[in-house]
């Protein structure tokens, strides 16, 4: 929005409940779309400046910012980008040389590699002839023999940047460096920083001395109060002052429409704020942002300096890329950029957030770039790399914290849009439509917006700030006109979107949302304009201010940002827009109730097909919890259950075994008060608390008392997870305990923890109770790894000892999944060293071999005799194979239940599209020329489109199991019943090759009754069905005989007792079938659960049904009483 001229339009065309998927799953298309979109801007801007000349000062930047967009040619695009990624300079700070990855032998080098190794030709001559730089020149020989062993050694790892420093020596010169290596298509890039040798960062506690700041920093993060974001970005830019020095450091935060607003701010008193600015989507181009989620840290030491060259060898077919380069020089509009603002220096860091719910997986699709945090200097400065590395540690616990409160605002978000669509809903059935804008709370209060309105049934009722009634009446035509067919509309600016009397509306209504609830029916929000949105938090912009409006500036951004959004709205979020789009479903079926009814002062019927659709899927549910009921009381595996009062209600026979407590005396006894000791009331009292209000914890360790006489004094330890148990209808009604038996191995630790000499033979013990262990010093360093672990990661204990556990043991030789966990596991590994101990930490990695490995860690303090902490232990627990399988048939169980739910709900939708169509062309084919036997067709193929409709519509488990299915009577032929019911098994009668014998009165065929007949279809088909199915096939039959009397009731009203016999030769139905249809309260088939359905159906409409099996025949016999119109009753009287 805020980099062009364009508005942000949505147009829906989406159907029903199948919308607000479709809707959410086109936001990430729309992000990709509006990416690529600005790529094309940026290289219009690029291109501009560039013809601007080397100073770039007859670029006038805000003009650019105005201008709309224009065509770009594909050649421009790609020249922009490689002049971005491949552009072939460096900054001067330090040097780069690039290697071919088999012979280290040299591929690119910079200009200034020679002068900074010490390689420049000697004015003094010299006995030893000096090492020379050049393409094909063997690396290693250009620095000291250790220094090479390092750097051989590092080309060898698979993760080469979690080796990142290397500290190595020029072999001329002797000078340190630091060497940053990564890997590119060609090979290997290494960045030199010259080092200083009093850098305290230079040795290994020096290093490490970043990485305890910056977990010292974090710390800080974690305990602030969750729920404000605000509080959250204001300390972490506090804390990168004080970890780099910088003059000034921000949060900025990229918004939806791709637009940048400094969030938070801490700088040098004397400096000018620019908190609260907002920045066009193009003062941080697309392709700057590709290369944050590659390179999360960029260092600019000074803008003025003059880049330096790259040589390298010309049979490479392109300029070396320099993504990952720590030197790769900025874009000449960035530089004048911070030259304008009077920033010489820089740093800028990631902020990366994870947008699935799992556990970050380093799958760059999975990561979002949220913002940056910028750091300023008024003068050149240079971090060192550990300090940086150590930063970017922060920004990834920043990132994850950040996450979580994120995800915590959306959860409140939702919550308030759950309660706020509750309470509207709840208006709409005590009082008409128009209460959702007259009463508190109002459709306002769904989202944010300056005003709302109902157009309904040619009225208006408008709220806030709105149009007048006649503009809302040209914005309806308008709408009609051009989007009739759509189901609503959503845009930042009425002007661009095409409604030509947006001008007329003024500042005051510049972005509209609208939800179609019927063809003539609407909702409406409005937004006014964004400047009236922004708030400035420095100090105040007066419009006198001399700014030059054409520099690049951070103030000339702003009023370019503004001047782009001045007759636009804020953009309506995609929360925004599911919240609103969630709202119109629900209302669509209430107002066609209300229009449908002739009583205005009726309640209008909220149909949450989605409920629906979920009640469906129940039954199938059902099935799947016998088979984990099997699983769970055989399982080898601790498992145990409690009801809503703590007391047990289900005790497996591992339980049982381990505690000498029978499934008989366990039961009903009280988990907290009866079975767990006295130190486990505490911690069980709070999991029961939590799991009953459906927070759910996991591995979480409880001491259980025992009940044997020989083990009367003894005790159990389990690590548990705690699962919510649900009903159908979602209530929790208990909590289900998963657990694993740790009992030996806590014993042992407790043990070993306790012991204060040799440890020795109890660490390197290849007792299978001695768990895995390793251990660090003080500076992160592996200084012990027992055989437990040596089998569990297959790493021998001296291929590791003296490696750096993070990044080195933890990340290189076992992979982490993501950067994310290796932050984690340094948070851990310092807290531990700090005297903050964890306990069952999850931790994952992969062995060796690639096989995935999940554990508990539990890292503690490591003291010598004299109390002094000199280290860090961790103990690593793995899941028993007994659990680990259960768990597992437990995931694929859920997961299961989940694909049906999905199949349920897909079919329902999606099947309503064709029957639509049906539908028209049953209607087309009505009003053609038919002969009588083509109309009797026509009605019977409508009669099934409705049978089938109305159960996926309306059918609810619920009321039919309690009896409060709501019946549409009305009068019908009972002979077009028996046409439609026969036409759904014709096709498989023929399949089957039975014959059909029809035993029907011909006074049947235009027998009129009272009833509903789509009720009494969907039964007699079903039965027929499956007597169909069950038929001896080939040459069987099936016979139908319907046999009709009239009975007379005390009033003047006569009835219709009609029986049906739908009868087949041998055995009939299978025992399971008839057991699952007259007796089971749990079904085991799905033709079960049909005739269980249909039986009880029968039964609301005062009817029954027997199923009758004789020697060499059976029958289903269905007996109703139906009504008889009164004109019907005089004629058969007569």
């Amino acid at each position: 929005m805020a980099s062009s001229s364009r508005a942000t339009t949505h147009v829906h065309r989406q159907t029903q409940s199948s919308a607000t998927m479709n809707v959410r799953a086109s936001h990430n298309t729309d992000s990709v779309s509006k990416a690529i979109a600005q790529y094309t801007v940026d290289a219009r801007l690029h291109a501009v400046f560039e013809q601007s000349g080397e100073s770039g000062k007859s670029f006038d930047y805000s003009q650019s910012i105005r201008t709309t967009t224009q065509s770009v040619p594909e050649q421009q695009i790609t020249a922009y980008l490689s002049k971005i990624q491949r552009g072939g300079q460096i900054q001067p700070f330090g040097c780069m040389i690039a290697v071919d990855e088999s012979t280290y032998r040299v591929i690119a080098f910079s200009e200034n590699a020679r002068e900074l190794l010490g390689l420049t030709p000697q004015s003094v001559p010299s006995l030893e002839k000096p090492e020379i730089l050049t393409i094909g020149t063997d690396v290693c020989t250009l620095f000291t023999p250790p220094s090479a062993i390092l750097l051989e050694k590092a080309f060898g790892a698979r993760e080469i940047t979690l080796l990142n420093p290397v500290w190595i020596h020029s072999k001329n010169s002797g000078k340190p460096f630091y060497a940053i290596l990564h890997r590119i298509d060609v090979g290997i890039v290494i960045d030199l920083e010259p080092a200083r040798t009093e850098d305290p960062a230079l040795s290994i506690a020096g290093a490490v001395q970043s990485q305890k700041l910056a977990v010292r920093a974090i710390s800080q993060l974690q305990s602030l109060p969750g729920g404000d974001i605000k509080l959250l970005c204001d300390s972490v830019v506090e804390s990168v002052k004080v970890l780099t020095g910088y003059d000034r450091v921000m949060v900025y935060k990229f918004h939806e429409d791709e637009h940048g607003e400094v969030v938070a701010e801490s700088k040098r008193p004397d400096l000018e704020p620019y908190i609260g600015l907002h920045y066009p989507a193009t003062d941080i181009p697309q392709a700057s942002r590709f290369l944050f989620k590659q390179n999360r840290v960029r260092m600019i030491v000074d803008c003025h300096a003059n880049s330096v060259g790259v040589i390298q060898d010309e049979r490479l077919r392109q300029p070396l890329c320099l993504v990952g380069s720590t030197l790769r020089a900025p874009h000449g509009c960035h530089a004048q950029y911070m030259a304008n603002m009077g920033s010489i220096a820089s740093l800028a860091m990631a902020v990366i957030i994870n947008v699935n719910d799992e556990e970050a997986s380093g799958n760059r699709n999975s990561m979002r770039l949220w913002g940056l945090v910028v750091c300023h200097h008024t003068s050149a400065r240079l971090i060192p790399f550990p300090l940086r590395y150590a930063c970017e540690f922060l920004m990834q616990a920043f990132g994850l914290q950040l996450n979580m409160e994120l995800q915590l605002a959306s959860q409140l978000s939702e919550k308030h849009v759950l309660k706020t669509q509750t309470l509207l809903c709840d208006m709409l059935l005590r009082d008409s439509p128009t209460g959702i804008v007259t009463q508190s709370p109002s459709i306002m209060d769904l989202v944010k917006c300056d005003g709302a309105a109902l157009y309904y049934q040619g009225k208006y009722y408008p709220l806030g700030v709105t149009p007048t009634e006649a503009q809302i009446r040209d914005i309806v035509d308008w709408l009609l006109n051009h989007h009739g067919d759509s189901t609503g509309l959503s845009t930042d600016s009425l002007a661009d979107a095409g409604y030509s009397g947006a001008a007329s509306l003024g500042d005051a209504v510049c972005g509209m949302a609208v939800a179609y609830i019927t063809s003539r029916d609407f909702l409406f929000w409005f937004r006014s304009h964004t400047a009236k949105e922004i708030k400035w938090g420095g100090a105040k912009h007066h419009p006198e201010d001399k700014d030059d409006g054409q520099r690049m500036h951070p103030r000339s951004s702003f009023k370019a940002f503004l001047e782009v959004v001045k007759s636009r709205s804020l953009p309506w979020e995609n929360s925004e827009m599911d919240a609103i789009h969630s709202l119109q479903l629900i209302l669509r079926d209430s107002f066609k109730e209300i229009e449908g009814t002739s009583n205005n002062d009726s309640k209008a019927v909220i149909n949450a097909e989605i409920r629906d659709m979920e009640l469906q899927g129940m039954n199938e549910l059902s099935s799947v919890a016998r088979e984990m009921v099997r699983l769970i009381e055989t399982a080898t595996a601790p498992i145990f259950a409690v009801d809503v009062d703590g007391c047990i209600n289900g005790w497996n026979g591992k339980i049982a075994e381990l505690t000498g407590l029978s499934v008989e005396d366990a039961m009903g006894k009280s988990l907290v008060h009866d079975l767990v000791h006295l130190e486990s009331k505490e911690s069980v009292d709070k999991l029961l608390f939590r799991a009953l209000r459906g927070e759910e914890d996991k591995n979480v360790e409880i001491k259980l008392r025992t009940f044997n006489s020989e083990q009367s004094k003894k005790a159990v330890f389990l690590v548990v997870n705690a699962c919510s148990s649900k009903d159908y209808m979602s209530n929790i009604v208990g909590v289900c305990f998963v657990g694993q038996d740790v009992t030996s191995q806590k014993v042992v630790m407790d043990k070993f923890i306790h012991i204060q000499g040799d440890y020795k033979a109890i660490v390197h013990s290849p007792n299978p109770l001695i768990p895995p262990i390793f251990a660090s010093d003080d500076n992160t360093s592996c200084c012990e790894w027992n055989t437990a672990m040596e089998k569990l990661t297959g790493w021998s204990r001296s291929g590791i000892i003296g490696k750096m556990l993070v990044g080195e043991v933890f990340g290189s030789c076992c992979r982490l999944k993501g950067p994310d966990s290796m932050t984690k596991f340094m948070i851990v590994l310092h807290n531990a060293i700090g005297g903050q101990d964890t306990d069952k930490f999850p931790f994952s990695f992969f062995d060796k071999n690639g096989k995935f490995v999940q554990a508990l860690l539990t890292a503690n303090k490591r003291v010598n005799m004299e109390g002094k902490v000199i280290g860090a232990f961790c103990f690593l627990q793995i899941a028993s194979p007994e659990l680990q399988q259960t768990l597992s048939v437990q995931r694929q169980q859920e997961k299961k239940c989940f694909a049906r739910l999905k199949e349920l709900a897909y079919i329902c939708q999606e099947i309503k599209s064709p029957l639509s169509g049906i539908r028209f062309t049953n209607l087309l084919l009505e009003n053609t020329d038919l002969n009588e036997d083509q109309k009797q067709f026509l009605q019977t193929s409508a009669a099934c489109e409705r049978q089938m409709m109305k159960i996926i519509r309306d059918v609810n488990l619920d009321t039919i199991e309690d009896g409060s299915l709501e019946l549409e009577k009305g009068e019908f032929l009972l002979g077009s019943v028996i046409n439609a019911v026969v036409s759904q098994v014709m096709t498989l009668l023929r399949e089957r090759g039975l014959q059909l014998i029809r035993d029907i009165p011909e006074e049947i065929k235009t027998l009129c009754v009272y009833g509903d007949q789509l009720r009494i279809q969907q039964v007699l088909a079903d039965f027929l069905l499956n007597m169909v199915r069950c038929a001896p096939s080939p040459d069987g039959w099936l016979e139908i005989h319907v046999l009709p009397s009239l009975k007379q009731t005390s009033g003047s009203s006569t009835l219709v007792h009609v029986e049906f016999r739908i009868v087949c030769p041998g055995e009939g139905l299978p025992p399971q079938l008839v057991q699952d249809m007259f007796h089971s309260s749990q079904w085991v088939t799905q033709e079960g659960l049909g005739l269980s359905m249909c039986r009880k159906i029968l039964k609301l409409m005062n009817g029954e049904v027997q199923y009758i099996r004789e020697s060499e025949r059976c029958y289903f016999l269905v007996v109703l009483d139906l009504p008889m119109p009164h004109r019907a009753s005089k004629s058969i009287a007569d």
